[in-house]
């Protein structure tokens, strides 16, 4: 069977699964389409949230920063699972405890101001649009793949099938579909990595194999720092960027994740305080499994895609593949406009290396290269690592099918998050209190349904690879919601003025910074500066300020709470309540 029709079949499988599984799970109240009726089994909610967790920015785009960034990239695996760990034991229980049914909401209500539920909302607002772009493109990768056309149309399908099932079905739809997504997610991504450990190392368990001998007995890293190093590149395995973006990328990564609604809101779909925790625990289980696989997928696709270019010895004559000799993957993501080659000296072979690097360049002319002729879009690694490897097609299209299930699942999540803080908060909070449970969730699909097209527009031009843009949201969440959470549970003394004020100081700070790099409103060429490190304040990046806006809005929210009146009695005692055990 040829792998367009075995990719047809598969993929088209998991999506009748999901739809059915939409249509079983319909939303029949606003109870059941906000919070699957508080009903979910810890596990099953594990299992769920590690789908809504694990996004086209971990499936993805996570093994392609690996792959192409070496050492540097380990922060998104530090950053991403260590904010789970916060979150299981700083915030989830707590908040489910309080018992709403939105991030906006439980603001509102702790610090007494519908001002401020109406500030959480828009941080809420653009934290998920950034991260469904990140998703969007994600989508746009897989489906252009897999139905072999552009990026734009492989887009616009996409959001065809996530408005679809996630509009009908609601929280309660999305649980259980990205149940089976995380199935069709994990096969998706270890067996290909199985079969390539396999391949160059010898070894069935990946997480070895990043350690094991490729065939000329050389370690597989030794290997790779070698090669780059004689292409113009730093080692693989050192660190490239400076210290201090490094930590603030962490940071800004660990307590984005505890502050993103879409996961928050997953642990008030349980029946009891103590499974929101369980909750955690079980997904940061049902996540390791990908995340430990992650950094053997990126150096071995790397390594295979290296191998596939630099057929002989760097700077011989015959050293590099010939273009007419290419084979078929390669051509089939050329059509994609994701994977590009221009023949800039006329030799009709296709040369990689770092042609920004000065002091190579001497080398590369003696070489006869003029300028790197490759260009890869680095979200492509994992959905092309099993073709690069010559894997039979039913792994491929079961890859394609693991890379839609992953952004789809996320994209339903936040569109989720999006929808009930619209209908939920603004409409039904502050505009009108009054409306039916019907006219809500109207509402609640109107707006998923808008957020759809406006992240499908700004999908069309993202400000970076899937992962950079969803490190971007991460930044925003952290900077804007994680601290009044933390503050509105542990602090009796903050008041609605100091959480107004910090999350204000905190959203504006990051907002603009980013903007100023990576253009305003995410439009392209709108920038102010180049997006490189000598511009950024302190060496720190776009990706990593939000950890710094995160300590303003602390900063500013504590100061201007102690320079007020305190919260009223009613509120210090809800807090104090929140924070102590039932039996207690």
């Amino acid at each position: 069977m040829d792998l367009a029709l075995t990719t047809y079949l598969i993929v088209g499988a998991t999506f009748v699964l999901y739809i059915g599984i939409a249509i079983w799970a319909k939303a029949g109240s606003t109870g059941e389409f906000y919070v699957a009726g508080k009903g979910i089994n810890p596990i099953a909610n594990g299992m769920a949230t590690a789908a809504d967790w694990m996004s086209a920015a971990s499936f993805i785009s996570m093994a392609g920063l690996i792959a192409f960034l070496g050492y540097d990239a380990s922060v998104y695996l530090m950053g991403w699972t260590g904010g789970y760990v916060l979150l299981a034991l700083l915030l989830a229980p707590y908040l489910r405890k309080f018992g709403k049914f939105t991030v906006p909401e439980f603001i509102g209500d702790r610090f007494y101001s519908k001002p401020a539920r109406v500030i959480a909302v828009v941080a809420l607002i653009v934290a998920s649009l950034t991260y469904v772009i990140g998703q969007m493109k994600g989508i746009g990768v897989a489906f252009s793949r897999f139905m072999e056309t552009s990026y734009e149309v492989g887009l616009f399908t996409g959001m065809a099938i996530v408005f679809f099932y996630a509009v009908i079905g609601g929280m309660k739809g999305i649980t259980y579909t990205q149940i089976a997504q995380y199935c069709v997610m994990i096969f998706a991504y270890t067996i290909p990595a199985i079969f390539i450990s396999l391949a160059i190392t010898g070894n069935p368990l990946p997480q070895l194999g990043l350690g094991g001998t490729v065939a000329d007995g050389q370690s597989l890293l030794n290997t790779l720092d070698n090669i780059l190093v004689d292409l113009g590149f730093s080692q693989y395995t050192i660190m490239k960027g400076t210290t201090m973006n490094m930590f603030f990328l962490t940071m800004s990564l660990m307590i984005g994740t505890a502050g993103l609604p879409h996961v928050i809101v997953r642990f008030f779909t349980v029946p009891r305080v103590r499974d929101a925790r369980l909750s955690a625990g079980w997904a940061l289980v049902f996540i390791a499994i990908l995340y430990t696989t992650a950094p053997a997928v990126g150096a071995m696709s790397f390594y295979n895609l290296i191998n596939t270019v630099q057929t002989g010895e760097v700077g011989a004559e015959e050293g590099n593949l010939a273009y007419e000799n290419v084979p078929g993957w390669f051509s089939r993501w050329e059509e994609t406009g994701l994977l590009g080659y221009e023949d800039k000296n006329d030799d009709g072979r296709i040369q990689y290396y770092n042609d920004d690097n000065a002091e190579f360049e001497s080398t590369a002319q003696s070489y006869g290269w003029d300028g790197n002729e490759l260009t890869v879009d680095r979200d492509i690694m994992v959905m092309a690592n099993p073709e690069i490897a010559g894997l039979p097609n039913w792994v491929i299209a079961l890859t394609v099918a693991g890379g839609l299930a992953a952004a789809l699942s996320t994209a339903a999540g936040l569109l989720m998050a999006i929808s009930s803080a619209i209908s939920h908060d603004m409409i039904k909070g502050i505009i009108n209190p009054r409306i039916s449970e019907k006219g809500e969730l109207l509402s609640a699909r109107v707006a998923m349904g808008v957020a759809i097209l406006v992240a499908g527009y700004l999908g069309l031009n993202p400000p970076g690879f899937a992962a950079q843009v969803v490190a971007l949201a991460f930044g925003l969440a952290a900077s804007s919601l994680f601290p009044v959470l933390m503050l509105g549970i542990f602090s009796r003394r903050m008041n609605s003025a100091g959480a107004i004020a910090g999350m204000l100081s905190g959203l504006s700070f990051t907002l603009i910074y980013v903007f100023v790099f990576k253009g305003w409103f995410f439009i392209p060429g709108t920038n102010m500066l180049p997006d490189t490190p000598e511009n950024w304040l302190l060496g720190i990046g776009p990706q990593s300020i939000g950890a710094v806006g995160a300590i303003i809005n602390a900063v500013v929210a504590t100061l201007v709470s102690r320079a007020t009146a305190p919260p009223p009695k009613e509120i210090q005692d809800l807090v104090e309540s929140i924070r102590v055990p039932r039996a207690a």
